[in-house]
């Protein structure tokens, strides 16, 4: 539906674990490090670690740790750039967390191996100041922590609804990313933090585009970050949700392989974790029902064959309307469903350009098939104009009483109006105060922040 606008230049890093010349960097006046250990198998773990500066602004900086007892190596990281030597462990910030401000964060982790015992690692140091704060070892939140994850657990599909832990339905509301080849500078621990605390967002639409400079320039690169951007989503209690933004070309059987490559890796390595949701194709475009089904048949079990639980959620004709933006209905999907359990369709909308039509088809729709609106806008299917409050009340008000879960574009400061954040924004720290929301950030910051209705009984 939505056409992208001129954007800034992308971003070209690659994770990984090359040893790279840290960059020139000011001394950290002190920090703190949390380090957790999330989760461990037969000769292997995964970790995240959280790194706060506490003295000056840094540019440029480098976390290091060693391991007791030399038995653990790296063996791949995501949100560095990684090195070790012997048992001391480098992590050099890349392009989009690079610079810390006073009292900001960066999100790590990578996945290793170890020999014997599998003790903290210790002496961190930030830029060769030590980092005195607290080394934590808990695990992430427990249900019943009160997040949504903690609330929720691992969601599935009951009928037609998203359902929760207690097989009750649930309505989850949060924010989808914009590209985050464009705007990697908007995802990071503060603006994280945000969502979760002050937003209350309940979600994190992680949207990956493949073409325009995404995922097929650097596939390794964009899985870490995704993989990234859901164990932040998971620190904080809030599910994330994979989106392989596929839009140019429409057809996803374009991009087939690429889609079972990308969804075999992230499948295997979040199997374990109960806040990830899969949306297998952005917004088909100019290509009929049975290609789109066809391409969800054979995405589908390689999900499956790794992740058996996860919800998982197919996109519709027409820039996933359900077939209406082709002239269609909710009719063709009825009549011949995805051949797979525990999944979802998707609708998405621009409140400015699809109407009364529109919501009398996810009326109809809502009573026969399971559906979650993965993307929808404010303004025009442009992502341009000016915000059409009343539609979009409207269709938030049917949602609510549908139960029909969403995120919207976008939780960024692209030069649209369907951004959240004024022009800017994402070079501070500041991601809920009225100054810099725009209209529409400030329209969604005030339903999502409403309280839950989560049940439990």
């Amino acid at each position: 539906m939505k056409r992208i606008l001129a954007l800034l230049a992308t971003c070209a890093t690659v994770l990984g674990l090359t040893a790279l010349s840290a960059p020139q960097a000011a001394a950290a006046a002190g920090c703190t490090v949390d380090y957790t250990l999330t989760n461990q198998w037969q000769g292997g773990f995964q970790a995240a670690v959280k790194v706060t500066n506490l003295g000056d602004p840094v540019t440029g900086w480098r976390l290091g740790f060693t391991w007791p007892d030399g038995g653990q190596k790296v063996v791949q990281g995501w949100n560095a750039t990684w090195s070790q030597s012997g048992s001391a462990v480098t992590a050099t910030g890349v392009d989009w967390n690079r610079t810390l401000a006073t009292g900001a964060a960066a999100d790590l982790g990578f996945t290793g191996s170890f020999t014997g015992a599998n003790p903290t690692p210790a002496a961190f140091t930030l830029n060769g100041v030590a980092c005195t704060g607290s080394v934590g070892g808990e695990d992430p939140p427990p249900t019943g922590d009160g997040t949504p994850v903690g609330v929720n657990g691992q969601l599935h599909v009951c009928g037609v609804n998203l359902c929760n832990q207690y097989d009750r339905p649930v309505q989850l509301r949060g924010m989808s990313t914009h590209g985050i080849q464009w705007f990697a500078q908007c995802y990071n621990a503060a603006s994280l933090d945000a969502l979760a605390k002050d937003w209350k967002s309940d979600l994190l639409r992680v949207a990956m585009y493949v073409q325009e400079d995404g995922y097929e320039t650097d596939p390794a690169g964009f899985t870490s970050r995704v993989n990234g951007l859901v164990d932040m989503a998971e620190a904080r209690g809030m599910y994330a949700l994979i989106d392989f933004h596929t839009l140019t070309p429409g057809d996803p059987n374009y991009n087939l392989d690429r889609a079972k490559t990308f969804f075999a890796s992230v499948a295997a390595r979040n199997a374990g974790k109960k806040n990830v949701i899969y949306e297998i194709a952005n917004e088909p475009n100019g290509v009929s029902w049975a290609a789109v089904k066809s391409y969800a048949e054979q995405v589908i079990p390689v999900i499956r064959a790794a992740d058996p639980d996860a919800v998982v959620i197919v996109g519709t004709r027409g820039w996933s309307s359900l077939g209406v933006s082709d002239g269609s209905d909710e009719n063709e999907v009825v009549a011949s469903p995805v051949n797979a359990a525990n999944i979802m369709y998707a609708f998405h909308f621009y409140a400015a350009s699809h109407k009364d039509a529109y919501r009398a088809t996810l009326s109809r729709a809502a009573s026969r098939l399971p559906l979650f609106v993965t993307e929808f806008g404010t303004v025009s299917a442009t992502g341009g104009g000016t915000l059409d409050r009343a539609s979009t009340t409207a269709w938030l008000d049917l949602l609510d009483q549908l139960k029909i879960s969403y995120a919207n574009w976008t939780y960024s400061d692209a030069p649209e109006t369907s951004a959240a954040f004024r022009p800017g924004t994402c070079d501070g720290g500041d991601y809920s105060s009225s100054g810099v929301l725009t209209e529409s950030g400030a329209l969604l910051k005030s339903r999502i922040s409403t309280p839950d209705s989560f049940p439990t009984g």
